[in-house]
């Protein structure tokens, strides 16, 4: 990596200090890095009476990675730099270095050390909590630990972020430059598309049938190796990444050679490990697209949640529910799983794919009612955050808002409001992210088909690399030093809107169900 591309017409010493600010920045990367590890071994290998002194060790590492983050030093160096040539006539890329590291540095700077191991303690106490409340659907269990999550993210808010509304100081560490308001005005005619979609599918005489998917027999080991060889196929790297079992998939980067994708299993559903582990792998393909000489640096890091999930839902499912992608994969799956595919068409197979059923579980709905799931997070969560809303009355107001937008009310607080770990990890403003990148994606696609008129033939045949390499060059490769509708823009050549993801739906799943 080189850090002083312009130390010879700014000077030897903006050079020196930019690169000296760069190796500061990815030294506490690195040591992040180490934290990280510790979440990824807490949701995949910690045993039960192991989560006392996980919390303890998560404290204690997220203390010293944010000391050394907010390390004086590092503070004059960048304030240096902001006032120096370099920070407005350097290249681009240490134009924007210097702008993000300075503006992380000042945020970070805002937070206490307290407060910091308050919350690495709190959300690894309240994970613990949620496995068992889940497992036993008692709200009771989770929710001191969830007013504490909760509390702290609020300090939190107003600590780094004094100039805005709380949440939209929480939206801002996961979509930065997104605020509340404008967000709403975007998921607002996706919802009035989507609405009387859902509502068409369900009264259409027309149903495709997701049993020979949803209720058949796929033995966990054959699944293991199918959805190794799909992800392998689409590009991510094994050699670089691992797939591994836990409870609520996620991916986890520890390092630029380093990226870990987890997935469940279900024996009689094929749909939960496939589609996840194209979720997930999408995210690793992104992180293993990212620029490794920039690592822990705005140059090789991703943009934003928002793009990170346009990168994974894209490939789970504009191309892992298309019809190329299963002309492709149909044999592959039928010859992986014999009692239950063999001999049944491909066209019954993607059409399974494609069905619109209201369900309790969000990471288990269908395409098109996924986005009502995300939205009701994010009025909920919004609420609490804003004290419109106590964390105690969460499942009440959870629940009536599930029945006036699903026409069923969750039997229980597993089917509810305890499905997800996101506000147990104190990833509070992360639930929008998840339609946006659904919006984005859709833009995205739409742009590389336009680009690649030949493409679902290329799919049809398993050939991925073209797809990989436009997200490349076109998302990839600019790290986070464009923001996320900027990157969009410049992608597709018009600026974000929900059309894009409304027309998907409406083509694709209009045409399953005969509208």
């Amino acid at each position: 990596m080189d850090t002083t591309e312009n130390a010879g017409a700014m000077g030897s010493g903006a050079g020196d200090r930019f690169a000296a600010a760069c190796r500061h920045a990815r030294r506490a990367s690195v040591l992040a890095s180490v934290e990280a590890l510790l979440g990824w071994d807490e949701q995949t290998m910690l045993p039960p009476a192991g989560g006392p002194h996980r919390a303890d060790q998560a404290a204690e590492m997220a203390a010293v990675v944010h000391r050394l983050r907010t390390d004086p030093a590092q503070g004059e160096r960048l304030a240096w730099l902001a006032d120096s040539p370099l920070a407005t006539d350097g290249s681009p890329t240490e134009v924007g270095t210097i702008r993000l590291l300075k503006a992380d540095f000042d945020k970070q700077a805002r937070v206490p050390t307290r407060l910091v191991e308050a919350l690495a303690r709190a959300t690894v106490e309240a994970q613990q909590a949620w496995v068992e409340a889940r497992a036993s659907s008692s709200w009771s269990l989770l929710l001191p630990h969830l007013e504490r999550v909760f509390s702290l993210k609020r300090e939190q808010a107003a600590c780094q972020r004094p100039d805005l509304d709380p949440y939209d100081a929480l939206l801002d560490d996961y979509e930065p430059g997104a605020r509340w308001r404008e967000v709403i005005q975007r998921f607002g005619p996706l919802r009035d598309a989507v609405v009387p979609l859902v509502k068409a599918c369900g009264e259409s005489r027309r149903r495709p049938d997701d049993s020979l998917l949803t209720d058949a027999d796929f033995p966990v080991d054959a699944q293991k190796a199918f959805v190794r060889e799909v992800a392998s196929r689409i590009g991510f790297d094994f050699e670089r990444g691992r797939l591994d079992t836990t409870e609520h998939p996620f991916c986890s980067t520890l390092g630029p050679d380093d990226c870990r994708i987890t997935t469940r299993w279900n024996g009689r559903s094929l749909p939960t490990a496939l589609f996840g582990v194209l979720h997930e792998a999408g995210h690793g393909l992104y992180e293993q697209g990212l620029n490794r000489e920039w690592y822990g640096l705005p140059p090789g890091e991703a943009t934003s949640l928002g793009i990170h999930e346009s990168q994974s839902r894209l490939w789970e499912n504009l191309v892992g529910r298309s019809t190329a992608f299963w002309e492709w994969c149909h044999p592959l799956a039928a010859a992986a799983f014999p009692a239950s595919l063999r001999g049944v068409p491909m066209s019954r197979v993607h059409e399974a794919l494609l069905v619109v059923r209201p369900s309790f579980i969000r990471v288990e709905a269908d395409e098109v009612t996924y986005n009502l799931h995300v939205m009701l997070r994010f009025d909920l969560e919004r609420a609490v955050v804003l004290g419109e809303l106590p964390v105690a009355g969460l499942p009440e107001a959870w629940n009536d808002r599930f029945e006036r937008d699903f026409g069923m009310r969750p039997p229980d607080d597993a089917h509810g409001v305890l499905q997800d770990i996101h506000w147990s990890a104190g990833l509070v403003g992360y639930f929008p992210t998840y339609t946006l990148g659904n919006m984005f994606a859709a833009q995205l696609m739409a742009a590389i088909e336009r680009a690649m008129p030949g493409l679902d033939r290329e799919i049809a045949k398993g050939r991925f690399t073209d797809l990989l390499a436009w997200l490349r060059r076109q998302v990839h490769a600019h790290g986070r030093l464009l923001e996320s509708d900027a990157l969009v823009a410049a992608a597709t050549g018009e600026s974000v809107s929900s059309s894009w993801l409304v027309s998907s739906l409406r083509n694709r799943y209009g045409a399953a169900y005969g509208l």
